[in-house]
């Protein structure tokens, strides 16, 4: 009977110290991708972020855009992320109907700081091609909850976090057409915790004095790797008011083949697995693959007049892609295949500037995020919905070589619902009060 148990204790585990790996979310994009990465463009809800004038964050939005940038320069750009999710819901229901204690959990939100930096610098007899350098952070997210909240089945700490450090070239063909180009080395890591209740594994094959939530542990799962990714871009511009820019963010396959899983077993637990399952929720090494998701994005910017432009955005990216992810363990636990199911997704932004004279610019933008995610597949590591985004900004040109911009957003995400069952029959059923508010700044400096 006890070893009958070991296939269920294996999935449980594997389930529940895993899942969240790709559910891994954020207020202010879809899922754990993150767009901040200028205060200029976050003035307009980024429409136009791959085709506007003199913010160097083309470089990484669109390489082909460097054309739009003026001379030898540098940026740099810092995002703070204000993002609350506070779970409304009812306790979680254990599978004998008991109510699981431990409280709302808290808010399992954060503040953030995303710094970027910018440089470019143009050479050429005609200054017609154009060198970058980047160093930004494409996808991100991290939430906390009480370490024994009602749900810390599903996930108690969630962190992603991926540093991009790139290089672009681009080349203008004439004064209407460039294009352009860039790689990147990009950093990953991830580190997620989560609750196990080996009191339910036990009860459910019948073994003496255990019950659900009698003999809870833990799970904490980290892993780390080093890809590289490129991106493509065109910008065209049909008059000296019009630029269209096209960009392709590609794949990036990350191959975590030396992360860890910890396991925290109490006592009587670890005396029954000794015997029925040896080699197993032992500390361990782990490898596996993930991959984040390419983008394809098209952008639009028209100058009406010497004082107001109009700016466009959409980005489809290919969250589909993360279906499906395979853990392996270093241990005698079997492969675990998680399914996620996610859908691709479309952004959609509109903005417009309007330049007040030649010290002040003023801005603001709407836009529509989707998320990836659907009611079915939703997670408390982050219950993802789909946002809509209102934006204001400025920038103060004190002088030829130096202006100063600040960017803020509010996201409207509304009350997503969540229905999670974990492998050993425990439910979690409720509502999220999520907000999250974008606040920017930038200095750039030509020279």
């Amino acid at each position: 009977m006890i070893r009958r148990a070991f296939t269920l204790v294996n999935v449980t585990a594997l389930t529940l110290s895993i899942t969240g790996v790709l559910y891994i979310g954020n207020a202010h994009a879809a899922a754990f991708q993150l767009k901040e990465n200028s205060a200029k463009a976050l003035g307009r809800s980024f429409a136009g972020a791959a085709s506007a004038q003199d913010d160097a964050a083309i470089i990484v939005n669109n390489p082909a855009g460097m054309r739009q940038l003026d001379g030898r320069q540098f940026q740099a750009d810092l995002s703070t992320v204000r993002f609350s999710a506070e779970y409304r819901g009812s306790p979680g229901i254990y599978r004998n109907g008991n109510p699981i204690g431990g409280g709302n959990g808290g808010d399992a939100g954060m503040v953030a700081l995303l710094p970027d930096s910018y440089f470019h610098m143009p050479f050429g007899d005609n200054n017609n091609v154009h060198l970058g350098a980047t160093l930004n952070a494409p996808f991100g997210f991290s939430t906390k909850y009480d370490r024994n909240w009602t749900g810390r089945y599903h996930g108690i700490y969630s962190k992603l976090q991926a540093i991009d450090l790139g290089i672009a070239v681009s080349y203008d063909v004439n004064p209407y057409v460039s294009f352009g180009g860039a790689v990147f080395a990009e950093r990953l890591n991830v580190d997620l915790s989560n609750a196990i209740d080996f009191g339910s594994i036990l009860n459910a094959r019948r073994i003496p004095s255990f019950s659900p939530g009698s003999a809870d542990g833990y799970s904490h799962i980290e892993g780390h790797d080093t890809s590289m990714g490129f991106t493509l871009g065109g910008l065209f511009s049909p008059d000296e008011k019009t630029h269209i820019g096209f960009s392709y963010r590609s794949e990036v396959e990350h191959n975590a083949n030396n992360g860890n899983a910890h396991f925290t077993v109490p006592e009587n637990a670890a005396a029954v697995l000794a015997v029925a399952a040896p080699g197993t929720f032992i500390n361990t090494k782990i490898k596996s693959t993930i991959r984040l998701p390419a983008s394809a994005t098209t952008s639009f910017t028209h100058a009406i007049d010497d004082r107001w432009s109009i700016m466009a955005e959409v980005t489809r990216t290919a969250w589909s892609k993360l279906d499906k992810i395979t853990i392996h363990f270093a241990s005698s636990q079997p492969n675990n295949v998680l399914n996620f199911s996610y859908q691709d997704t479309t952004f959609v932004a509109l903005g417009t500037e309007y330049r007040f004279n030649d010290m002040l610019t003023l801005r603001g933008g709407l836009a529509y995020d989707q998320t990836p995610t659907t009611a079915e597949y939703r997670s408390v590591r982050v219950p993802d919905n789909s946002r809509t985004w209102i934006s204001f900004g400025m920038t103060w040109k004190p002088s030829k070589q130096t202006d100063y911009n600040i960017g803020y957003a509010h996201l409207f995400i509304g009350h997503p619902t969540i229905t999670q069952i974990s492998a050993t029959g425990s439910t979690l059923a409720g509502a999220y009060n999520i907000n999250a508010d974008l606040l920017a700044t930038s200095i750039n400096y030509k020279f």
